[in-house]
Order: C-alpha cells, then sequence, then structure tokens
C-alpha cells in the first residue's frame, strides 16, 4: 500500500516539488472544506487581501481572503468573532504553511474568549469600577512617570521617545513585566505592586503609571483582561494611563485605568506637559514679575521724590534746627532764672508767715486745752463728796453700789471729801 503513495516512496524531493505535492493530497482529500472558530490577527492589506487564523480550543489554521471574496462579506471581520468559513485547503509554499484559502464568511455568534471578555466587562461594571467618579485627573507637573512593560517591547521605546522629546526632565521608572502570554498577567499585577510599595515609601516619587504595549491580536492582548490585573489597577495609589494596542483595541485595563489612550505614544504624551509649554509659562511669569518689580520700583521712586522735596537741602534743615535749638536753650535760660526767683520769692513769704501761724497754732491749741481741763474737773469724784456724799468701798476696794451685796457685820470703808471712814454693818440693810 505504501508503494501506491508517492509521498511514501524512497525518492528524494525538492522543497518546492514537495510542498506542490502536499497540495495536490490536500486538494484531492478535503476540499472544499468548511471550518467554524475564532477570528484571531485579522487584518486587511493595502491590496485589500485579508488575512487572518481560525482557532478554537485545540488548535487554529492560517487563513488568507482575497480581495474579490473580501469584497462580498456583508460585515467586518474582528477578532474574537466565531463564524463560519468555506474555502479550499493549500499548501503556501513560500514559507511551506498549511493555509485555508476563504472565498465566503458569515458570523456563527460571538468567540468563546470574547463572550469571557463580556462576562468579566459587566461583573466589573457592576461593581462601580468603570464609574467615572472614581477617575482621577493626571498631574501637572509630574516629578517622575512610572511605566510597566516589556523592555525588549516597541512600547518602552515609544514612550521612553515621546517622553525624551516633550519632557526629558521628567524621570522615568521601568517596572518590567511580560505583557503576552502564559502568566503575563500575574507578571504585570507583580510589577503594579512592586510600583505601589516604593510610592507607599516615597521612592522615586512617582506620581503617575503607563501600562503600555504595542498591538496585536486578541489572544496576544489577552493578559490584559484579567480580572486580577484589573482590581490592582483599580487599587492604584496614583494615576494610570493604560495605553494597550491600537486605538481601536480595547482591554478590560483599559476600562478600569483612570484614563485610556489609544497608543503608548499618546499615553506618555498625555502624562507630561512638553517643555516649551513650562518654558513659555516661565517666560510669561518672569515678564509678569519683571513688570511687578519695576511698578513698585516706580511707586517708591516717586515716593523718594516727594520725601526730597520735603525735605529740602541738608544745610537749610540744620540751619533751622540750629536756631531752633537756639531759642530752646534762651526759653530754657529765662525759665530755669525766672523759676528760682519765683521760688526765692514764696520761701521768704513763708518764712514772714511762719511765726504768726506758730503763734495762732499754740494759742488755739491751748485754748482746746483749757476747755478740756474744765470738762475733766467737772466729772472729778471729789467734788461730788464736797456736797456730802461718801463712796463705800468693801475691804478689797470694790465700790458698793447695792444693799444686796451688805451684809451684817461686814467691814466697809467710807471715802469723804476730806478723808476715810472704816464702818461696820450693824443691822440688816433696808431696801428702799
Amino acid at each position: 500500500m505504501n508503494g501506491d503513495n508517492p509521498l511514501n516512496s524512497g525518492r528524494v524531493w525538492a522543497v518546492g516539488a514537495l510542498c506542490r505535492a502536499v497540495a495536490d493530497a490536500l486538494e484531492s482529500r478535503f476540499n472544499p472544506v468548511a471550518v467554524r472558530g475564532e477570528i484571531s490577527g485579522f487584518s486587511r492589506a493595502v491590496s485589500g487581501h485579508c488575512y487572518f487564523s481560525l482557532k478554537d480550543a485545540t488548535g487554529q489554521i492560517r487563513c488568507a481572503m482575497f480581495k474579490r471574496s473580501a469584497g462580498l462579506l456583508d460585515f467586518s471581520p474582528k477578532d474574537g468573532e466565531l463564524v463560519e468559513v468555506r474555502g479550499r485547503l493549500g499548501v503556501y509554499e513560500a514559507r511551506g504553511d498549511l493555509q485555508l484559502i476563504v472565498e465566503s464568511m458569515q458570523k456563527a455568534g460571538q468567540g468563546a474568549l470574547f463572550e469571557q471578555f463580556l462576562r468579566l466587562k459587566a461583573k466589573l461594571e457592576a461593581e462601580g469600577l468603570f464609574d467615572p467618579v472614581r477617575k482621577r485627573g493626571l498631574p501637572v507637573m509630574p516629578r517622575s512617570i512610572g511605566v510597566v512593560t516589556s523592555l525588549g517591547a516597541a512600547a518602552w521605546h515609544d514612550v521612553v521617545t515621546a517622553l525624551q522629546r516633550r519632557a526629558p526632565h521628567i524621570p522615568v521608572i521601568l517596572s518590567p513585566a511580560a505583557v503576552q502570554g502564559a502568566g503575563a498577567a500575574s507578571s504585570l499585577v507583580g510589577a503594579l505592586l512592586k510600583l505601589y510599595a516604593h510610592i507607599e515609601k516615597g521612592i522615586h516619587g512617582v506620581d503617575v503609571i503607563l501600562l503600555v504595549r504595542g498591538g496585536g491580536s486578541m489572544e496576544d492582548l489577552w493578559s490584559f483582561n484579567d480580572e486580577q490585573l484589573a482590581r490592582t489597577i483599580a487599587a492604584s495609589p496614583v494615576p494610570i494611563v493604560c495605553g494597550v494596542g491600537h486605538e481601536t483595541d480595547f482591554t478590560m485595563a483599559d476600562f478600569v485605568a483612570d484614563v485610556r489612550a489609544p497608543t503608548p505614544t499618546a499615553a506618555a504624551e498625555m502624562a507630561s506637559q512638553p517643555l516649551q509649554v513650562w518654558r513659555d509659562a516661565l517666560g510669561l511669569m518672569r515678564d509678569q514679575l519683571d513688570s511687578a518689580v519695576h511698578r513698585h520700583l516706580d511707586r517708591h521712586a516717586q515716593r523718594v521724590d516727594t520725601l526730597s522735596a520735603r525735605l529740602g537741602r541738608p544745610s537749610s534743615r540744620m540751619a533751622e534746627h540750629r536756631l531752633m535749638l537756639n531759642r530752646f536753650a534762651q526759653q530754657l535760660q529765662f525759665g530755669g532764672t525766672h523759676a528760682v526767683r519765683e521760688h526765692r520769692q514764696a520761701l521768704l513769704r513763708w518764712a514772714q508767715q511762719l511765726p504768726q501761724a506758730v503763734n495762732h497754732d499754740v494759742g488755739g491749741r491751748r485754748e482746746r486745752l483749757a476747755r478740756a481741763q474744765l470738762r475733766l474737773d467737772l466729772l472729778d469724784p471729789r467734788l461730788v463728796l464736797q456736797r456730802g456724799y461718801a463712796w463705800l468701798t468693801q475691804e478689797n476696794g470694790q465700790a458698793l453700789t447695792s444693799v444686796q451685796n451688805i451684809h451684817l457685820g461686814q467691814p466697809l470703808m467710807a471715802t469723804l471729801a476730806d478723808g476715810q471712814v472704816p464702818l461696820n454693818v450693824a443691822g440688816q440693810p433696808l431696801k428702799t
């Protein structure tokens, strides 16, 4: 049986002849063929020919749709769309690739990746991660710009070139990450978290982050549709600009980021004002400052002129002050002499008035003393005793004022005007 198959004979093939033989075998065995799959990497050449791949969970095949067949399409094919195509299998001999020449195409519903994308988008949107209210504006003058992308990617070169052209004074901090393939999403998350840690510690002074990648198929950009990456972007302490793919490419990172840029270059331009803008602003501020300083100097110059006019020549002012000092000296001399004269006259008057005032004061005091002596004499108990009264006291000298204090046989002392008489009580005291 193997001898019937020319491909299994012992013949040594030329490469081109082998490719043509394989193409003939496919033509006879499979064509025409209908295939159902998801579009990936769709592109339309200037010639009008379309090139893409059809894929499912277990494999993919390259496809070409020439201008004549592409012109009959009633829709614009996009990555992620599930389609059914009819065509012929063949071999592209220039590369030795198996390819399907598509002659017709129709939609068969959304692809699995696109459906997954829509489900995640609806979930995150319901949680408010796309809400415009949480979007932050970009800093006008960032101290430095963080960039998350692959070190070898064209996006990194585009960002650096744009920033060097627009704002070479702003430092750029790269946190490298894989941007395609297995593990790319976790790599992007780790790169962002590394920048967040630096921001929290005040390292580098990063005020904005650029998350960038060049264009590609939906599969190439799929890592930017990761749920964990979307939540990490939403938790950023500073604004994030997402510039992934081309202007027509949308990823979950675009929806969550504070600002979406159509390309990596546009992301760099959004995050930085051109240096010339700041130079122009500084020039304007310098002109305003110069004008303000000149106005201030002019006002003070006018004030100096006014004061100079009021001050006049220094020699004239000195002459005026000298005359004023002479007048003060004369007034002081005259005032001192006049004051001494007045004080001397006052002292003479007081010396003349003092003897009279002293005599007058002494006479008045003598009269007051005589009157006081008279009042004192009138209170002398001896004057009362001279009118026949006696003053009784007990042996201890205490005066008796009531019969209650007298008893029979009690010794008493009676004081009269000219002496004292000892007495004894001979009978009971009588009460009045």
